[in-house]
């Protein structure tokens, strides 16, 4: 069966990939962003498969329009992915300490990153209802699993994300609606080696893979949590992290010939 979806952040790194492994799949995509040119880039490569949409998903009347379009569009909707998250470096400067950060920071970012998701859960679902089952996959992050020295508001609406997903797979898993939540660590985005070239090597001493993630590892999870494959998945938080949290802190300090 044809499946409709909606990606936002559709224009990033792990969007574009999403939306593009969701074609190869058959289905349908929207790709939404605040950047229209981004999403449109996306967008190019899935040919007559996709539908560029600009949104503001710190906008409850821009996301209640973007989902509406995307329905009238291609007629109902089967895969809901939100992955929009505030990005913008000058804004993740000030996401400091619990003491540090400006209010209107902490705002922003809660406003986007947790309240954004309910607010497109809350118009998606009952298109989802409607057709009598739909698949909603929240990208979370493993800063919603563990404390840091920065980002207190990034951290605080991951874990939101993480609960909340849980709440929709309870309340609306009868009526056919699943609900999961990724949680991915470093992947190699281009934001990420644009902004944070020196975190690849520091991460790289805490996965037990000998790689870090890419977008691609991203999407391959989004389209098997969309799929019927994993019809009896839900209210999860998966975590794709090459390990990260698998083993002791010490990990990193040892040696590697005493690991062998």
């Amino acid at each position: 069966m044809e499946r409709f979806a909606i990606v936002t952040g559709g224009g990033g790194g792990i969007g574009s990939a999403t939306a593009l492994r969701l074609a190869q799949e058959g289905a349908k995509v929207v790709c939404a962003d605040i950047h229209l040119a981004s999403a449109q880039r996306a967008v190019d490569a899935l040919g007559p498969n996709g539908l560029a949409l600009e949104f503001d998903g710190a906008q409850a009347d821009s996301i209640e329009a973007m989902v509406s379009r995307a329905v009238e569009h291609f007629g109902r909707l089967d895969i809901l992915h939100n992955n929009c998250a505030v990005t913008d470096p000058e804004i993740q400067r000030h996401d400091r300490t619990a003491v540090e950060i400006p209010l209107d920071i902490w705002q922003k970012i809660l406003d986007v990153n947790l309240t954004g998701y309910l607010v497109t859960c809350k118009h998606a679902i009952p298109h989802m209802i409607e057709t009598g089952s739909g698949s909603i996959i929240n990208t979370a992050s493993g800063s919603g699993l563990l404390g840091d020295l920065v980002r207190i508001a990034y951290g605080t609406s991951k874990a939101g994300v993480i609960n909340m997903s849980r709440y929709i797979a309870t309340q609306y898993g009868r009526q056919g609606i699943r609900c999961n939540t990724i949680a991915p660590g470093l992947i190699l985005t281009p934001a990420t080696e644009r902004n944070a070239p020196e975190i690849k090597a520091l991460a790289s001493r805490y996965v037990l893979t000998p790689r870090l993630g890419t977008p691609e590892d991203i999407a391959a999870l989004v389209a098997f949590l969309a799929s019927d494959e994993s019809g009896f998945i839900t209210g999860e938080c998966i975590e794709i992290n090459g390990g990260k949290n698998s083993c002791q802190p010490h990990f990193a300090e040892m040696p590697v010939q005493d690991l062998q």
